[in-house]
């Protein structure tokens, strides 16, 4: 029962700080709205324009391949420690060529579609 006592005192505790900061950042921030404060910017710079911009998709694409191979990464340092165990050596190897085959698989389906191209 002391492990739940604890984990209530740490979840209250997170509560109380989180409101008790909410209420300081009430009583102390300034509340005068003048234009400046009003319009809205972009890191920084002033708005230039109507602010209607349409993006290219294209570099949505690459930013998800870059997460596939992170990820893909990320599986492989971990496996290749495991593999100079004798009793997962095999098994793990099947399956990192399974893994490394779907990453392949879905690398040529992205270069069939054109989506590798920069242009």
């Amino acid at each position: 029962m002391s492990g739940y006592v604890a984990v209530a005192a740490v979840l209250g505790a997170g509560v109380l700080l989180v409101t008790a900061a909410m209420v300081v950042r009430r009583l102390l921030a300034p509340r005068a709205a003048h234009a400046a404060k009003l319009t809205t910017y972009e890191s920084g710079v002033d708005p230039v324009g109507d602010g209607w911009a349409q993006t290219k998709v294209r570099y949505f694409v690459f930013s998800f391949l870059y997460v596939i191979f992170a990820v893909d990464a990320i599986y492989l340092f971990p496996w290749a420690t495991v593999i100079r165990d004798a009793e997962l050596g095999r098994a793990s190897l099947v399956e990192m060529g399974i893994f490394i085959g779907v990453i392949v698989l879905g690398l040529a389906h992205a270069g069939r579609r054109g989506l590798l191209r920069w242009v």
